[in-house]
């Protein structure tokens, strides 16, 4: 039990020197994707390793006892980041870390006897663009041209280890917060530090966290949004898995800085990684006594709550998240009064999502002056995005506000995959807009995109080449966004139901020219009237693709065409005569009979009979069918 700052030291300090004290440690990625690809089993296979082998030791003992041994650790780290490349594994000796990546279990007993009791790199593994291959996650460019501050840890801490984060420095904020700063003070920093919320709407922090300190009602909250249900967008949740305390820690110094005694984190239904990792966080803190009464040995008490979402879009919204907490349904409602007034069972709330309250502890500890050195004069500090779609290296990232998309898509994420061409990138998920190659040199900050039709939201980024259909990525996000409509207020519930019947006209091949004045007109009235911000950004993918793309609404709509050929209506499947031998294998692989001809001659599709299934193309060995835009 650390009852002081006293003891925290000395705590911090013994953890330390025990990291130290490791000749070796085996750093397995179990964020969420590497786990998909099987991390897990090569984890328990690293373990069954040292555990075997003579003369090492998987876990402390006391020196006396492993002054001779060589010690070894095998930990779970959270998401190192090069999502398209795990499984994930990196070999820490000393400063040297090797980055190994597409690691199979059959290479666990390689890496463990040539890496880890040796010193051989086995080259195999290691990321390599070209003839380049990188040994250091730090010289890899998709590593090397980041500036991580809310994934400083993740991928170098086992996300599970109170004693990692403490030394790595973890609680040092907060004990600065409590014992060098009065709360007003640490408001201030926050305040002038100009950290704006990473959710999506871009509101200054330390003005919201002043707003409720300010409030006559003695009970405060501290809530977390961690209802990350954007489609692409696994940022919050990889906080949460690979660096939980940093994200508690945060939400302690808000709570201590506005008076609040209980917390709540909001975490996403299909995040259960996420929920158990914060759970045994909140656990062991609650058995050190870093969360509870007294903290430290002060008045500050803290305690702090999970909550599962409940599997609705909308529950991101704030006064939505905050019914969904109470234990009703999980609608906005009208504003004022705002969260900062009545949020929590009517009490004033901070409410701020993962991303916010994981900057709280660096900015704490260097100050705000610090802080503003990254990023812009508006937009200080640094933002996670999740790369993916058709780019070569997908996976979560985090760069300077102000960056350009040129920076993130070509020099971070590699550029697109198979050398295809950039046609747009979707950012800030089924509420944001498109940006395209007109844009790839404008900074990424919440100001500027709004400009563009776009926001930076909570930070999807789905980049797209030249094979995508605008129109439809504009009908897929519509569908996402009337799905999860919460149905209260008429412009969402009616008008993005309208506007998906338009463009499920249109991508059909039934659209008229009128459908597209339509279309501009319910969304500047969604846009307009709808209540909550969730609403009001909806249209937000037409309006932009409109704007940028109108040549291929029109084309869909005139010419019964689409370029990108994704639009299965409008597919026109046509033999090659060049091509074709007369097999006569897609005739009879055609479930309507709409392919005829005779042996040995070039057959033919009707394309009034054709249904468009593809399975005359898919069966044809002399590639003669093509999709005619």
């Amino acid at each position: 039990m650390i009852q002081n700052t006293e003891q925290l030291s000395q705590v911090r300090q013994d953890a330390l020197t025990e990291m130290n004290r490791y000749d070796c440690r085996i750093l397995v990625c179990s964020g969420t994707g590497c786990i998909a690809t099987g991390s897990n089993k090569i984890h328990k296979l690293f373990q069954e390793l040292v555990k075997e082998a003579p003369g090492i030791l998987l876990e402390f003992t006391p020196h006396e006892e492993a002054e001779h041994d060589k010690l070894v650790g095998v930990k779970k780290t959270g998401c190192q980041g090069f999502c398209e490349l795990g499984p994930l594994v990196r070999i820490q000796k000393g400063d040297q870390v090797i980055q190994y990546v597409k690691v199979q279990p059959e290479d666990c007993r390689d890496i463990f006897e040539q890496t880890v009791l040796g010193d051989v790199i086995l080259e195999r593994l290691l990321y390599h663009k070209g003839e380049q291959k990188y040994v250091q996650p730090s010289e890899i460019p998709f590593i090397a041209k980041q500036t991580r501050i809310v994934l400083e840890n993740c991928g170098k801490l086992d996300a599970e280890s109170l004693n990692e984060y403490l030394a790595a420095g973890g609680f040092l904020a907060l004990e600065k917060a409590m014992t060098q700063m009065t709360r007003d003070e640490v408001i201030d920093e926050i305040d002038k530090s100009g950290l704006r919320g990473r959710g999506g709407g871009g509101f200054p922090a330390g003005r919201k966290w002043k707003q409720v300190a300010r409030q006559k009602d003695p009970i405060r909250y501290v809530v977390c949004n961690g209802d990350e249900g954007d489609p692409g967008a696994f940022m919050d949740g990889s906080v949460m898995e690979g660096d939980p305390f940093k994200l508690i820690e945060g939400m302690m110094i808000a709570a201590y800085a506005v008076k609040a005694q209980d917390g709540y984190i909001y975490v996403r239904a299909e995040y259960p990684m996420s929920v158990a990792r914060l759970r045994h966080a909140i656990a062991l803190l609650e058995e050190r006594g870093l969360l509870g009464g007294r903290i430290l040995g002060t008045d500050f008490s803290f305690h702090l709550h999970i909550n599962r979402g409940a599997g609705a879009f909308v529950c991101g919204e704030g006064s939505a998240l905050t019914a969904s907490i109470e234990g009703n349904r999980g609608m906005p409602r009208v504003k004022p009064p705002r969260t900062v007034e009545k949020g929590l069972w009517e009490r004033p709330t901070v409410l701020n999502n993962v991303e916010t309250y994981a900057n709280v502890p660096k900015i704490i500890l260097q100050g705000a002056d610090w802080y503003r050195t990254i990023g812009t004069a508006g937009s200080p500090g640094t933002k996670t995005f999740s790369l993916t779609g058709a780019i070569e290296n997908t996976g979560l990232i985090e760069v300077p506000m102000g960056s350009t998309l040129r920076q993130i898509i070509f020099d971070i994420g590699g550029g697109l995959k198979n050398g295809a061409t950039f046609k747009a990138v979707q950012i800030g998920g089924p509420s944001g807009g498109c940006l395209t190659e007109k844009h790839l040199d404008e900074p990424l900050d919440f100001d500027s995109v709004k400009k563009f039709n776009a926001i930076v939201g909570s930070g999807g980024m789905v980049v797209m080449d030249d094979h995508t259909c605008m129109v439809e990525v504009a009908r897929f996000f519509m569908s996402f966004t009337q799905r999860e409509s919460c149905g209260k207020c008429v412009p969402c519930r009616e008008g993005t139901k309208r506007m998906l019947e338009i463009l499920e006209k249109i991508v059909a091949g039934q659209g008229e020219l009128e459908d597209l004045d339509k279309l501009e007109e319910l969304a500047s009235m969604v846009k307009t009237m709808a209540l909550c911000g969730l609403g009001k950004s909806a249209p937000l993918p037409v309006i932009s693709t409109l704007s940028t793309f109108r040549d291929e609404y029109v084309e869909h709509i005139v010419d019964k065409k689409c370029r990108a050929k994704a639009c299965t209506a409008l597919r026109r499947y046509v033999i090659n005569p060049a091509y074709c031998k007369g097999c006569g294998k897609c005739a009879r692989n055609c479930p309507v009979n709409a392919i005829s001809g005779k042996v040995k001659l070039p057959y033919h599709i009707d394309p009034a009979v054709c249904i468009k299934c593809g399975a005359c193309k898919e069966n044809c060995a002399f590639d003669a069918i093509y999709i005619e835009a």
